[in-house]
């Protein structure tokens, strides 16, 4: 499933979660903050969502300048979508 800043790969698991930033989205600084942005949105997000599912998030370019309270609503939006996340 896919938004405007975020990819989400779902599959069945152990409930393991991946964060991956291309070279896309910039140098190591952009990469870097647009991780750590990812992995905040996530802990907000991950609490709603049932075990049983590992999940991938890739970053889009359209990341940069982005800020926590921007990625939020969009991972749980693409949760939803996945329907791994109940509404």
């Amino acid at each position: 499933m896919h938004g405007e800043r975020v990819v989400a790969f779902v599959a069945p698991g152990r409930g393991e979660v991946a964060f991956v930033v291309g070279r896309r989205v910039g140098g190591a600084v952009a990469r870097n903050r647009a991780r750590r942005i990812m992995r905040a949105a996530w802990r907000e997000v991950a609490r709603r969502v049932p075990g049983g599912y590992d999940v991938v998030w890739v970053a889009r370019a359209s990341i940069r300048g982005a800020k926590t309270q921007d990625v939020v609503p969009e991972m749980e939006r693409v949760l939803r979508q996945a329907r791994v996340m109940e509404p």
